[in-house]
């Protein structure tokens, strides 16, 4: 439900943005306060699920990105939209952070990429049927429509998440903290291991750097440059461009649990480096495309490998976190994605003015190819994260 009012508005906020008569950086501008707001929140919400428990995050989040939706869809002036964009995305954070850490919760851990998977799979159904939904409602009853639909959805969510979600946070991993106070924590392989070195290290920040770069794509490209490319230079109206977005999200719920099985029983740089090179590169032909054959190519190509990386990079993350700390290292993880999403519709949208739109989504696909490509510098001494090789660590 939360996804697919993401996706929903997906090809409407571009259009609806830019009728208020303002620049392609203020449109992108519209997507940046949604990931602002996201960026501020996965750190206290990840600490917030460690230390009082998820259900808060699971029915608080949706109520407030109902808020922001409604008031994004009455929304008068730029400025007032962008407003209740952050409201929505403060939301949205809240909730997907809790949804995160619910399923690391619950799933074993030789199953966390198809447990995440499982999860992903829900968000593409989400994300793809939503694009049409967004894309007919525009067409019909207007561009603010898909806006109140989504904030029906937020609240409906939030009463499933109260009467149906029971807390997963454990009293007894609390009580063991408090009688044992200390900066450190236990890394997978037993050994001390301070939140800020985890942080530091080179396996966390070469996947923040990945998580960083895909976000950027689908931010700055997906969401911001390609529904105006493919109105002002293919002539597709929103309703075609909603049907598209559909199409590309039916790719990744086809793809999500084959890319939850390789997150299990691949090392993580296998999956990893050339799914992240395919979304960069088919990026590339979207920049250079002069026909809408090669355009959608360049979309599907790079649908294809965002589908695949899919619950790799999360699980590679979980498994990196000591035990005890997933709140804090998926709130972080997270914030690395939505930096992405704070600088990439901006910074696209400067050079889409500045320069071109092909120079602006070029660049940002060679983000995305040079951390794919540098991944595995940092990961190779990171190998297959399943219970075996947790257990291999621990021995030795």
């Amino acid at each position: 439900m939360v996804m697919a009012g993401q996706g929903v508005i997906s090809p409407v906020l571009p259009l609806y943005a830019s009728a208020f008569g303002v620049s392609t950086v203020m449109v992108g501008a519209t997507v940046t306060a949604f990931g602002l707001a996201r960026l501020v929140t996965n750190i206290p919400a990840g600490l917030f699920a460690d230390r009082r428990g998820r259900r808060a995050l699971l029915v608080g989040g949706p109520i407030i990105l109902a808020l922001g939706m409604t008031g994004s869809g009455l929304a008068e002036s730029i400025w007032v939209l962008l407003v209740f964009r952050f409201v929505a995305g403060f939301g949205s954070g809240l909730y997907m952070t809790g949804a995160q850490i619910y399923l690391l919760d619950i799933a074993p851990e030789n199953e966390r990429g198809r447990f995440i998977a499982t999860n992903q799979a829900a968000l593409l159904i989400g994300v793809g049927a939503g694009p049409a939904i967004g894309g007919v409602l525009a067409a019909r009853l207007g561009l603010a429509a898909p806006f109140l639909v989504v904030a029906a959805a937020g609240a409906a969510t939030a009463v499933y998440s109260f009467l149906a979600l029971p807390e997963t946070r454990t009293p007894s991993s609390t009580a063991e903290k408090t009688e044992n106070p200390g900066p450190s924590t236990q890394s997978p392989a037993g050994q001390p291991q301070s939140r800020r070195a985890l942080f530091l290290s080179a396996p966390f920040l070469a996947i923040a750097f990945v998580s960083f770069s895909v976000f950027s794509i689908r931010a700055g490209v997906r969401q911001t440059l390609v529904p105006l490319q493919l109105d002002a230079e293919f002539g597709l109206g929103v309703d075609d461009v909603g049907f598209l977005f559909t199409a590309l999200g039916a790719i990744g719920l086809v793809l999500i649990w084959p890319a939850g099985w390789a997150a299990d029983h691949f090392r993580p740089a296998t999956v990893i480096v050339p799914t992240g090179l395919l979304v960069g590169l088919g990026m590339l032909v979207v920049a250079g495309a002069t026909s809408i054959e090669w355009f959608i190519a360049g979309l599907v190509a790079s649908a294809i490998g965002s589908s695949v990386t899919g619950p790799a990079p999360a699980a590679f993350v979980a498994g990196l976190a000591p035990q005890g700390e997933h709140g804090s290292a998926m709130g972080m993880y997270r914030t690395a994605g939505d930096l992405g999403v704070v600088i990439s519709p901006v910074l696209g949208g400067w050079l889409a003015d500045a320069f071109s739109p092909a120079i602006a989504i070029g660049s940002l696909a060679g983000l995305m190819v040079t951390s794919a490509a540098v991944f595995p510098l940092a990961a190779t001494s990171f190998g297959r994260r399943n219970v075996v090789d947790d257990r291999e660590l621990r021995a030795s």
